[in-house]
């Protein structure tokens, strides 16, 4: 109950704040716009091709979120000026809006404590000209101001939402292994084919005796999952490749067309279930569980059966199974979901983001006792492309 309540607060508040946003920047620049010593033919004009601008982006943004686009593989044009303006525009307008909005109220208040300092001494203040090169200050003030969200959402869009790290950890297991772990691909307009062959090949180049997949492999859409699969299905590790399904997966399909998909391109889906896997060092077996929340999730079922003392990887969508997994003494547990915050801000006191304001588990490595829980940043993204702060990631573990 709580949570559904989390979910809503956040909900509303990230479909709220895109509008006020939109509203707030046509007011200003409407303002600007009829302060100036242009004609009143050209300012409405103006106004009018500002505010359809706005409107544009902002409605096709929606659009893409909401309806999917099923553009299989579209080029790089298309994703240069047709996909990625809308979601930069949207993104960076919230903070443009809110750094003008308190640059504003800050002016104001400036001006407040002014005339209250005035009547205070008794000053008679008179009628001043007005300083139009101070005025023509402030507006470019105001402009940079504006501006720098949207270039720093460029930014995010274009370069940090691609710009992956590997992390690689030791880990103790109790078992030799060699395992490389993807989440969170989002395969869509945002995470095409080819981006997704960028991290194949990087697995590829890693090795792993193990590669497993925890889930969101796609957007919106389940048309987009044969082609992410296909990459995914290159990468041939020594021991196989396993996966678990995300709220992405529940949102947009059903579990039957997901097992047909999966079998097609010979990736184990392990669905409230676990695998054996012999090799010359002994035994060790790979888990899987459905997600969390959106899911039918059954932690005892996927144990189900396997001896206490194999050692045990754990693959969940969400990392809250962690506090489970310790009680069933599973060594390591893998999961991704919140994508490192996706947009963080890292202070002295710590990081702020929305998921680590949501989950006790937002990115990193925990320890509970001798079992070690990692939480991927993932290499997609959702509800915009934008990343800062939080760089995709391909994590390579070595156990011991």
């Amino acid at each position: 109950m709580i949570l559904g309540i989390k979910f809503a607060i956040i909900r509303l508040i990230i479909i709220t704040l895109p509008v006020l946003a939109q509203i707030y920047l046509f007011v200003r620049i409407r303002q600007t716009i009829k302060s100036s010593i242009r004609s009143n033919r050209f300012k409405s004009r103006a106004i009018c091709l500002v505010g359809a601008a706005i409107g544009l982006l902002f409605v096709l943004n929606i659009y893409i979120l909401v309806r999917p686009v099923l553009w299989l593989d579209p080029p790089m044009a298309a994703q240069f000026f047709l996909f990625d303006p809308p979601a930069i525009w949207t993104f960076g307008s919230i903070f443009s809006a809110l750094f003008l909005f308190i640059a504003q109220a800050g002016s104001q208040l400036g001006q407040m404590m002014i005339r209250l300092y005035r009547d205070h001494l008794n000053y008679q203040t008179m009628s001043m000209p007005v300083n139009l090169s101070r005025r023509r200050f402030i507006h470019a003030g105001g402009g940079g101001i504006a501006a720098a969200p949207l270039i720093l959402s460029g930014y995010g869009v274009t370069y940090a939402s691609k710009a992956y790290d590997v992390e690689e950890l030791t880990l103790s297991f109790g078992h030799p292994l060699r395992v490389v772990h993807l989440t969170d691909i989002h395969a869509g307009i945002y995470m095409t084919p080819k981006e997704i062959r960028r991290y194949a090949e990087q697995v590829i180049a890693l090795q792993p005796d193990v590669f497993v997949l925890t889930g969101d492999f796609i957007s919106n859409s389940i048309s987009f999952l044969p082609g992410c699969l296909e990459e995914m299905a290159r990468i041939h590790a020594r021991y196989g490749t396993f996966a678990t399904l995300g709220n992405h997966e529940h949102w947009f399909g059903n579990l039957r067309e997901f097992q047909t998909i999966f079998r097609q391109y010979r990736i184990q889906l392990l669905q409230n279930s676990h695998q054996l896997i012999q090799t010359e060092h002994g035994v060790f077996a790979v888990a899987g569980i459905d997600d969390l929340r959106t899911g039918h999730p059954n932690l005892s079922a996927a144990l189900h059966g396997l001896d206490s003392v194999i050692p045990t990887l754990l693959l969940s969508h969400r990392p809250e199974i962690f506090p489970q997994a310790v009680a069933h003494g599973i060594p390591l547990t893998l999961a991704g979901h919140y994508h490192g915050g996706q947009i963080k801000l890292s202070l002295p006191g710590g990081d702020i983001s929305l998921a680590h304001l949501w989950t006790p588990y937002p990115e990193g490595l925990y320890r509970i006792k001798a079992s070690h829980l990692y939480v991927s940043r993932g290499i997609g993204t959702t509800f915009t492309p934008v990343r800062l702060n939080t760089p995709p990631e391909v994590t390579l573990f070595h156990l011991t």
